[in-house]
């Protein structure tokens, strides 16, 4: 599609796109006349102009002299005219900084970056999270009070998990250090998945090792860790509504929230993610998921030390978002994202 467009009608549509990024608003002819550094009319402006909406790569909202691209106009831009920006150095650090994961729980980076790409890109960050998966490091339990204690991960690559997990009232503070003790031993070196089928083979096997409180501190533990799959986790849904004006698309806006909360949506989108490498872009009705909102979503995997994608990153937008500035974004957290979990 886009060989079909001469130079002159490339430059007047990639300057279509990029006022109405700026704006959100319908572009007329006079406007891109002025932007243009080339000497044509309005009115040759407009006659391409009418040859991109018969292409229907432009359209007309309401009455308006203007025009806005289409879906297939804005998909059309971003495959064949963007010209994607690169992160400055300061950029980078920053991203850096705020995924840095010493003495903090994944969950707590993962939620830290994806407030971050929100506030940086002006849209609603998301993030598909994983379990974990890196080798244990250390491991113990801190007793909170009466019936509950804290069981505290440490990853070999620093990253820290803790789990609420509820015990026998009375408990004393022994059965806590045996317990620690007892994981300790047959943790260290070995990934969450690992540790827990052959903790629980061996207390199938040889309960007798552990005294019976003991023993159900370790079982709470496993219980607890073996629900810690993944999840979606969606920030600044609030900039979603930054442009709403009329109620049908705040009713949009409200129907993809909900959508959002449901674990199919964290598969899809995970799915979405894993068909190619690098950064993914749908715009509108491309992701059924968000076609009804009238979105687009950049969104990027990472993987783990083996190589296999366990998450994804990025943001959700209207479809008039500032690709160029976002995309690069997006890749560079999931890439610094990556290197945490390897």
């Amino acid at each position: 599609m886009i060989g079909a467009l001469n130079d002159r009608s490339r430059e007047i549509f990639r300057h279509i796109v990029d006022a109405y990024v700026e704006t959100g608003e319908a572009v007329g002819s006079r406007t891109i006349s002025r932007r243009l550094g080339m000497a044509l009319s309005p009115a040759t402006i407009r006659n391409v102009m009418a040859d991109l909406e018969e292409s229907g790569l432009l359209y007309a909202p309401h009455t308006s002299a203007g025009r806005v691209p289409t879906e297939a106009g804005l998909r059309l831009f971003v495959d064949g005219l963007l010209e994607i920006g690169a992160l400055s150095q300061e950029e980078r650090s920053s991203i850096d900084g705020q995924c840095a994961a010493t003495g903090r729980s994944l969950n707590a980076v993962l939620e830290e970056a994806t407030t971050m790409l929100s506030g940086l890109s002006r849209c609603a960050g998301l993030v598909v999270a994983p379990k974990t998966e890196a080798a244990l490091k250390h491991i113990e339990f801190v007793q909170l009070g009466p019936g509950r204690a804290l069981a505290v991960m440490v990853t070999e690559n620093g990253l820290v998990e803790n789990r609420v997990i509820d015990l026998p009232i009375g408990m004393p503070a022994s059965s806590l250090i045996e317990a620690s003790n007892y994981l300790a031993t047959r943790l260290v070196g070995r990934t969450l998945d690992e540790a827990r089928a052959a903790i629980k083979a061996e207390l199938e096997a040889h309960r007798a090792q552990l005294n019976e409180l003991s023993q159900k501190v370790v079982e709470a533990g496993l219980a607890t860790w073996s629900q810690s799959g993944g999840y979606l986790l969606v920030r600044g849904q609030g900039q979603l509504l930054a442009d709403v004006q009329q109620m049908a698309d705040l009713e949009r806006i409200r129907g993809l929230f909900t959508l959002l909360e449901t674990k199919d949506a964290m598969v899809r989108l995970l799915d979405a993610s894993e068909r190619a490498q690098g950064v993914q872009i749908f715009i509108g009705a491309q992701n059924e998921l968000f076609s009804v909102a009238g979105c687009s979503v950049v969104i990027a995997p990472y993987a783990n030390r083996e190589e296999k994608i366990v998450g994804a990153i990025g943001v959700i937008g209207p479809t008039r978002m500032n690709y160029a500035r976002i995309i690069p974004m997006v890749d560079y957290t999931a890439k610094v994202i990556g290197r945490l979990l390897r």
